[in-house]
């Protein structure tokens, strides 16, 4: 099985306290379906600086990616199905979906 990193970019934070819980429970449920496929739940992504190859740093990024999860899957096709669940799509984000390989 191998492990796949979800990248979210773009999409809205919720607008009240009770479109919030909604969001909350969206992901709640989403995370039980994925089961023992949940690696890592992930988190928003915000505040974020550029180092470049010569060291300078410079605030924000290029298509920096709203936030993350991590899952494992037997394929891509598979993790993409999976990632098709995804909460954060309601919120007009988009997704990535990339496989992740060990070299250490």
């Amino acid at each position: 099985m191998a492990t796949f990193l979800l990248t979210f970019h773009g999409g809205s934070m919720p607008e009240s306290p009770e479109e919030g819980a909604k969001v909350m429970q969206a992901w709640t449920e989403w995370f039980g379906e994925l089961g023992d496929k949940l690696v890592d739940g992930g988190n928003p992504i915000s505040n974020v600086k550029t180092i470049a190859p010569d060291g300078s740093v410079t605030d924000g990024a290029t298509a920096a990616p709203s936030g993350y999860s991590i899952i494992k899957a037997d394929s891509l096709d598979e993790a993409v199905a999976l990632a098709k669940g995804c909460p954060v799509l309601h919120g007009g984000a988009s997704l990535v979906v990339g496989e992740t390989f060990p070299v250490m």
